[in-house]
């Protein structure tokens, strides 16, 4: 009897209560919403201190500035920045890639440290960053980047062009053909002696839109005037994450404190909050709009897209003559001169 009546005591249900928290900690994040990860005040000022170092030893007497593409005796290069939280699956491809043009690329990896990445070796060898957690639609993205272009101004002077690419990319042509692309034949701008903005000799291939139908409630998803003064709707921005800025954008980036205080802030809408897709055409956007080709170098299929991602080929699609339609086709938010040179989700 009295062993019947211990089963019903409060200490019984206190027990009963703390056995099921390993169970509820195994499904909390199956039931609760999923919680944003946030950037600590140590990583902002670890992030702080590299952007000014990079910052000085650009403007530092032979330092890290490069004032014009192309305006030293030795060959200026391409920084392959890559912004991964996963293998980098196609790191066979890229070593091919590479081959046989040391001396005119650099690789930079920025790898979230919760994942468990297999370093490829090769030319990917030593090329990892200091990271911090990513995670995707978070500001954590953005500062991801940022510590990506920091860390490629300040390792080598050279670094003219920097290309943000993801673990999912391949390239689409050679490594000349994109070379010979970006420095060759620059773009110049026939209104450039008369404006009051000095338009570089080279322009960042960034995406750059205003018409997106979803772009309003991507503005107000911190709140319906938390975006303000500094960021007025009309000249808020929308565009692809990946890009190729030169290194005078790149500087922009790093410098920049004004509108990172704002993209920075915690989204109330995380459905429609993606701070990595417009943080960056905002701020070029609003700093030189004339340096931008408004259209960016990597091609992404949109058709059958599942939460958000890209359509991702499968092995019975990639064939040569796969590679062949995709340097063909065009995106058609974008200019018909437009060159695509990765190509996203295979």
């Amino acid at each position: 009897m009295d062993r019947v009546a211990m089963f019903n005591t409060p200490f019984v249900l206190s027990f009963a209560l703390l056995l099921s928290f390993p169970l509820l900690f195994f499904l909390a994040p199956r039931i609760l919403p999923l919680k944003h990860a946030q950037i600590s005040l140590p990583d902002e000022l670890d992030d702080l201190a590299l952007f000014r170092r990079a910052t000085l030893a650009s403007i530092r007497p032979g330092g890290s500035a490069v004032s014009r593409l192309g305006t030293t005796k030795s060959k200026p290069k391409i920084a392959f920045l890559f912004l991964t939280n996963s293998d980098l699956h196609f790191a066979p491809i890229w070593q091919l890639f590479f081959k046989n043009h040391q001396g005119l690329f650099n690789i930079y990896i920025h790898a979230d440290p919760s994942s468990k990445i297999t370093p490829p070796g090769g030319v990917f060898e030593g090329r990892f960053i200091s990271a911090k957690r990513t995670q995707r639609a978070t500001p954590t993205l953005i500062s991801a980047t940022r510590r990506l272009l920091a860390t490629a101004l300040l390792d080598d002077s050279l670094n003219s062009y920097f290309a943000l690419v993801s673990p999912n990319c391949i390239p689409l042509h050679s490594f000349q053909f994109i070379y010979n692309s970006l420095f060759i034949k620059p773009i110049t701008d026939s209104m450039s002696s008369s404006s009051s903005i000095s338009t570089p000799m080279y322009r960042s291939f960034i995406e750059i839109l205003d018409d997106d139908p979803y772009l309003n409630d991507r503005y107000i998803s911190r709140g319906k005037d938390v975006m303000l003064p500094e960021v007025p709707f009309n000249r808020f921005r929308v565009g692809s994450q990946f890009f190729v800025l030169t290194r005078q954008h790149a500087l922009i980036v790093i410098k920049d404190r004004r509108l990172w205080r704002k993209f920075r802030l915690p989204c109330h809408n995380l459905d429609s909050c993606y701070p990595e897709e417009h943080y960056f055409p905002t701020l070029l956007s609003m700093e030189d709009p004339h340096g931008c080709t408004h259209y960016t170098l990597t091609r992404v299929n949109w058709t059958g897209s599942t939460d958000g991602h890209p359509y991702t080929y499968g092995p019975a699609e990639i064939s040569s003559k796969m590679i062949r339609e995709l340097r063909k086709k065009l995106s058609s938010v974008t200019e018909t001169s437009r060159v695509q040179m990765w190509n996203g989700s295979l």
